[in-house]
């Protein structure tokens, strides 16, 4: 059985930062592309970052390099650290695998405070 299980969410200020990961079991983690979606209260699903299988890394244009994903083939883990956190980044962030995206977890919550 799949299973993607998210980590890390909280409150933090604004400016703080925060690591989020996702363990992963269930699939054969390393022939997957891994994504962070996010979605805020009131708003659509958002494409927030990609790792590849191959280790390339892509971000949506609101992170201006403020967060970093990596991936750890062999623990089967996607980490998303998030730096300079503001308001506008409080959601739930998913984890998922595959492109498109076919396998998800249930979400963590990031609450970022003014």
């Amino acid at each position: 059985q799949q299973q993607l299980l998210e980590s890390g969410g909280g409150l933090v200020q604004s400016g703080g930062s925060l690591n989020l990961s996702c363990a992963v079991s269930g699939l054969t983690f390393n022939v997957y592309h891994m994504h962070w979606y996010r979605q805020a209260p009131g708003k659509q699903r958002e494409w927030v970052a990609t790792v590849t299988q191959n280790f390339l890394t892509k971000y949506g244009d609101f992170v201006k390099g403020r967060f970093t994903v990596s991936r750890d083939n062999y623990k089967k883990t996607v980490d998303l650290k998030m730096n300079s956190l503001n308001p506008e980044d409080t959601a739930v962030y998913y984890c998922s695998a595959g492109t498109p995206p076919t396998y998800w977890g249930k979400g963590t919550l990031v609450t970022v405070a003014s």
